[in-house]
């Protein structure tokens, strides 16, 4: 990863090891990976883990209010913002 790096101009920069407030929202959504997808399913295949976190994913963006989005889920908080904004996704027509 180092060589890709210097190669394509990126400065990689790590978080502290052990220090969480480097970037508290990642170590948030981490913790609740960790302790309601990771730790409470067995995986018996990549294919199985695949289909586990890709519906507990499903919930977290799409079911379940999240207080720092006003208690929006992810999914209706995006909706509000391209409908109440002049958002571009720089598609091509």
């Amino acid at each position: 990863m180092d060589k890709w790096a210097h190669d394509n101009n990126v400065i990689l920069d790590f978080s502290r090891p052990g220090k969480p407030t480097d970037n508290p929202f990642i170590e948030s959504f981490n913790g609740s990976f960790r302790d309601e997808c990771l730790n409470t399913n067995w995986f018996l295949s990549l294919e199985d883990a695949r289909e586990k976190i890709e519906a507990w994913k499903d919930e977290y963006n799409g079911f379940r209010p999240h207080s720092s989005l006003s208690g929006l889920t992810p999914n209706q908080f995006v909706s509000d913002y391209i409908r109440d904004s002049n958002f571009c996704t720089f598609e091509r027509y």
